[in-house]
């Protein structure tokens, strides 16, 4: 028998399919970066988004989630009621620390930094 856990994915929302996929990205970057000894070079990291996810991206907190992936989240084990402030620290200092806190970045939280619109396909 399938289970509704077969069937749906557990991510923060409003929209888990703008928030499950890049939190993952996040991590999984994250993690290649520190299997493979290049973490502690890393002094900043931007992130563009195409299509559908630069768009939507803030109103469906896709920003969030890259971000909590960063910082070395998987959407199932995130703990929702330490987001807002969490995104608090790294909006006000422009540090995100990644890879649960192993290494700190520089990361600006402005939307242009992140949400380039430019990466939009015209019609």
């Amino acid at each position: 028998m399938i289970s509704a856990f077969d069937i749906f994915k557990i991510g923060i929302g409003p929209s888990s399919s703008h928030t499950v996929g890049p939190m993952n990205a996040g991590k999984s970057f994250i993690d290649r970066l520190e299997s493979s000894g290049l973490l502690t070079a890393t002094s900043h990291i931007v992130v563009d988004l195409y299509g559908s996810l630069s768009l939507t991206g803030k109103g469906h907190a896709t920003d969030v989630a890259i971000i909590m992936g960063l910082a070395g989240n998987s959407p199932q084990d995130v703990v929702i009621d330490e987001i807002p402030a969490f995104i608090e620290l790294v909006t006000r200092s422009g540090r995100l620390p990644v890879a649960s806190g192993a290494h700190i970045v520089d990361f600006s939280c402005s939307k242009e930094h992140y949400l380039p619109s430019r990466n939009v396909a015209s019609p």
